[in-house]
């Protein structure tokens, strides 16, 4: 998760260092030090886009422009869990809706919001490929189809249970 420190919800900027000394001067690196900025923090905290605006001499407007241009960047914290809901033709068609609503009422969030104990985040997505385990939704790594209301509550309740329990 989060490499970050924090003092008062202050965000640890030395943790930077090491990426913007190795980037120090290379022409068109901004997008490869977002990416590594957001693999330390695990999104890019406003401190964080204006810092590496002052350290490599680009404009905060163009730094915040390139970050907010691609889709990979996110700008508040992710969950633990992160849930890739497809909405595609095929899941949607086999009842997507009811499944982002059974996600809506087990875990309070909609799209692109993260629970309050940073456990779950959700994202809709176009396509994950798995038409036919449709209605599908990854979490992390591990893919669930062929899903109804009732078996994806189970699965973010087995979860939930299972992270009380560590």
């Amino acid at each position: 998760m989060c490499e970050c420190s924090s003092k008062q919800n202050k965000v640890d900027l030395s943790l930077l260092d090491g990426v913007l000394s190795e980037y120090a001067g290379t022409e068109g690196s901004l997008i490869t030090i977002l990416q590594k900025a957001q693999d330390i923090y695990g999104y890019l905290p406003q401190e964080v886009l204006w810092h590496v605006a002052k350290k490599t001499d680009v404009k905060p407007a163009k730094v915040l422009g390139v970050a907010t241009f691609y889709t990979q960047f996110r700008f508040k914290p992710v969950g633990r869990y992160l849930i890739l809901l497809c909405k595609g033709t095929a899941c949607h068609v086999n009842g997507a809706d009811s499944i982002y609503q059974a996600i809506q009422d087990e875990l309070g969030i909609g799209d692109g919001d993260t629970t309050d104990d940073l456990l779950f985040s959700l994202k809709v997505v176009a396509c994950l490929g798995c038409c036919s385990l449709s209605p599908v939704m990854m979490i992390n790594d591990e893919t669930y189809g062929s899903l109804t209301p009732i078996k994806t509550r189970e699965i973010l309740k087995d979860i939930r249970t299972k992270e009380a329990a560590v």
